[in-house]
C-alpha cells in the first residue's frame, strides 16, 4: 500500500470515528500517523532533486517575500499588476498563470517581493495538478496573501487552509507552548506547569513510539495545548509559521451587508480589482504585517535624508545593520551614535548588540 492510500485510509477513519471521551486515543494515534505520513509524501525521493519539477522557486531578493496564493481566475494576477510594475498576465479561465511572477512592490523606502504563485487547487498536497510546487514556494514567504472571491462561499478558504495545514504552513499561528527534547536515553519524562485538558501521558508516549521516539523530556506550559499541537511540535523543523491575509476580491458584486460581514473577519482585506477599490488598504496591510523598521543613516556632519530609509527586519541590532551595509563593515565596527526612541539619550553610543527603533538614525563608526 502506497503513502496516498494509506493517508486515504486513515482519513477515511478519522471521518467514520465518532469525537468522544472514549476514542480521544485512538483519534490521536491516527492524527500521528497520518501527520507521518503527509511528511513521507512531500519528501522528495531518494536521489532525486528537490527542486525537480517545473521551475517555479524564484530567486528571493528585497527587503522580504510575499506569496499571492487563490484558486484559479480570483484576480491574482490582476493585484499584481495593480501593486507592482510587473504585468502577468490575465485573462478569464483557469490556470493562466503557469509560472511564478515575481514583482516588486515599493513602499515606505522598502522593495517587498510579491510572487503570483500558479492557481492552487483542492488536492494540491497530493500531487495534484501543479500545487506541490506552489506550496513549496509559499514556504519561503515572510508573509502569505490568500485572494479569495468575495461572490463565492467560505470552502475556497477552508480548502486552502487544509491544503497549506497539510503540508506544513501554518497560518496566523504561534508555535505551541511545549517544550520538546531529545535525548540519548531515560525514556520519556511527561511534565506540566498545568494539567493539559486535551493531552496525558499515555498518548504522547503512544505517538512518540509511532515516530520510533523512546527517549525525551517534555515539558507542557499551556493547559490548552492539543494533540495537534503536540505533533506539530515532534515535526518542528518541517513547519512554517507564517502571517496570512486574507484579501477578499470582487466585493463590487455582492451587498454592502456581505461586504461589512467580509470585513470584520480577522486578517481580512476587502477590495475589488476592477474598480480600484481597498488597494491601498491591502498595500498598508501588508506592510503592517512584515513588521519592517525604517532606519535613516548619517555620516559625520551630514544630515541624513529622510526620503531615503534603510529598512531590515523587527528587533535588528546594529550589527545586523552592519551586516545589510556590507558584508565586511561588522569587522572594522567601533561603535554607533543612535538618535530615536531606541536610544536613552540623543545620540547614544551604543554597541553591535543594541536593538533599533522605527525610524531611528543610526551613525556608525569605523576602525
Amino acid at each position: 500500500m502506497g503513502v496516498l492510500e494509506k493517508i486515504q485510509q486513515i482519513q477515511e477513519e478519522l471521518a467514520r470515528t465518532q469525537k468522544n471521551k472514549a476514542t480521544e486515543y485512538h483519534i490521536g494515534l491516527l492524527k500521528g500517523k497520518l501527520a507521518r505520513y503527509r511528511q513521507q509524501l512531500l519528501e522528495p525521493p531518494p536521489g532525486s532533486s528537490s527542486s525537480s519539477g517545473t521551475g517555479f522557486e524564484v530567486s528571493k531578493s528585497g527587503d522580504a517575500r510575499v506569496a499571492l496564493i487563490g484558486f484559479p481566475s480570483v484576480g491574482k494576477s490582476s493585484l499584481l499588476g495593480k501593486i507592482t510594475s510587473t504585468k502577468s498576465e490575465v485573462a478569464q479561465y483557469s490556470f493562466t498563470t503557469l509560472t511564478s511572477v515575481p514583482g516588486v512592490l515599493q513602499y515606505e523606502g522598502a522593495e517587498i517581493q510579491i510572487v503570483d504563485l500558479p492557481g492552487i487547487i483542492k488536492g494540491a498536497s497530493e500531487g495534484k495538478g501543479r500545487g506541490r510546487q506552489v506550496v513549496a514556494t509559499a514556504k519561503t514567504a515572510d508573509l502569505i496573501l490568500m485572494v479569495l472571491d468575495a461572490t463565492k462561499g467560505a470552502d475556497q478558504r477552508l480548502i486552502l487552509e487544509r491544503e497549506l495545514e497539510s503540508v506544513g504552513i501554518r497560518l496566523n499561528k504561534a508555535k505551541p507552548n511545549i517544550s520538546f527534547k531529545l535525548k540519548q536515553n531515560g525514556g520519556i519524562k511527561f511534565s506540566s506547569t498545568n494539567p493539559p485538558r486535551y493531552l496525558n501521558e499515555k498518548l504522547c508516549q503512544a505517538i512518540l513510539r509511532d515516530y520510533r521516539i523512546h527517549n525525551a523530556d517534555i515539558l507542557i506550559r499551556d493547559d490548552s495545548c492539543t494533540v495537534e499541537d503536540f505533533i506539530d511540535v515532534i515535526n518542528e523543523n518541517h513547519l512554517h509559521y507564517i502571517g496570512c491575509i486574507y484579501a477578499y476580491n470582487k466585493v463590487d458584486a455582492v451587498s454592502l451587508e456581505e461586504v461589512d460581514r467580509i470585513a470584520r473577519e480577522p486578517n481580512t482585506v476587502v477590495m475589488s480589482c476592477e474598480m480600484n477599490l481597498g488597494i491601498q488598504d491591502l498595500v498598508e496591510e501588508i506592510w503592517y504585517r512584515l513588521h519592517m523598521t525604517r532606519l535613516y543613516t548619517k555620516r559625520r556632519g551630514v544630515n541624513p535624508n529622510f526620503n531615503d530609509p534603510m529598512v531590515v527586519r523587527q528587533d535588528s541590532t546594529i550589527e545586523d545593520v552592519c551586516n545589510s551595509i556590507h558584508k565586511d563593515f561588522k569587522s572594522q565596527f567601533k561603535y554607533a551614535l543612535v538618535w530615536g526612541s531606541s536610544a536613552k539619550h540623543s545620540p547614544q553610543k551604543c554597541g553591535l548588540g543594541h536593538k533599533v527603533h522605527d525610524q531611528d538614525v543610526v551613525s556608525i563608526v569605523t576602525k
